[in-house]
Formats: C-alpha cells, structure tokens, sequence
C-alpha cells in the first residue's frame, strides 16, 4: 500500500496552474548533432539517462533523441555506423517553452506519443526536459 500526503487547503481555493518552467529536469547531457548513434548510445550509457538533448554548432536545441529511437535507427536494416543524430532527428521539435502550462504540454506529448521533450528559451537554447509521468 503507498501512502499519499494530503496537504489541507482552503476552501474555494484553486491549485495555481503548473508551468513546464516548474516541472522541468535539469538539461542532462547535450551533445552536437553530429554525433554518430553509436557514440550517442555510449554517451546514453555512460551517463545512465535514456535521452539526450542534441544541439547545433551554434549551442541551440535542435531536438531530443531517445535511447528507444537510436536502438531502432541501429537495428534497420539501412544502418551505417556513419549516422549521425542530425539524420535520425528529421524535422525540429517538438519543443515546449518554460511559460507553456504543463497540462498543455502533457496532452500535445501523449497526442504525439513522446516521452519527454526539450524546454528551450527564446533563443532556442535548452533549458531542461519536460518528461511525462510513468
């Protein structure tokens, strides 16, 4: 049996709406996107996380790619060890901006079947990861 903590409120009180900025995790570990799959896996491996955030020469989020992604791109059947990340990561995004209210975020992510997206600034540079729940 799990036990939840109920913390008492006030009556008529409505929780404040969450943003992506509060719920958030740290960045992790980003790599540029010309990384090959298999030094990305080694990557993934070594710092025991089942996604990467994947950046440009100029330092801004291009996407995110999960260890479930690179181990299908390794196992089809056109797989060269000369794949880089930019080739898995097709087009840009989705991204979720740190102002974008989590209940917003969570529905367009499971609509998507995505198990976590980047949190990018203005600039395009990467703040954290939005990941769903498990």
């Amino acid at each position: 049996m799990t036990l939840v903590q109920m913390q008492p409120r006030s009556a008529g009180a409505d929780p404040a709406p969450q943003t992506v900025e509060n719920a958030m995790e740290a960045p992790g570990p980003q790599v540029c996107d010309d990384m090959t799959v298999e030094v990305a896996l080694s990557v993934m491996a070594g710092a025991r996380t089942g996604h990467l955030l994947v950046c440009d020469d100029d330092g801004l989020c291009t996407g995110l790619v999960t260890r479930a992604r690179l181990a299908a791109v390794r196992a089809g059947g056109a797989y060269t060890d000369r794949i880089r990340l930019r080739d898995v990561l097709g087009d840009s995004g989705p991204f979720a901006s740190p102002m974008t209210m989590v209940a917003e975020a969570e529905h367009a992510m499971r609509y998507r079947r995505l198990d976590a997206v980047p949190v990018v600034d203005e600039h395009g540079g990467a703040l954290g990861v939005l990941a769903l729940a498990r």
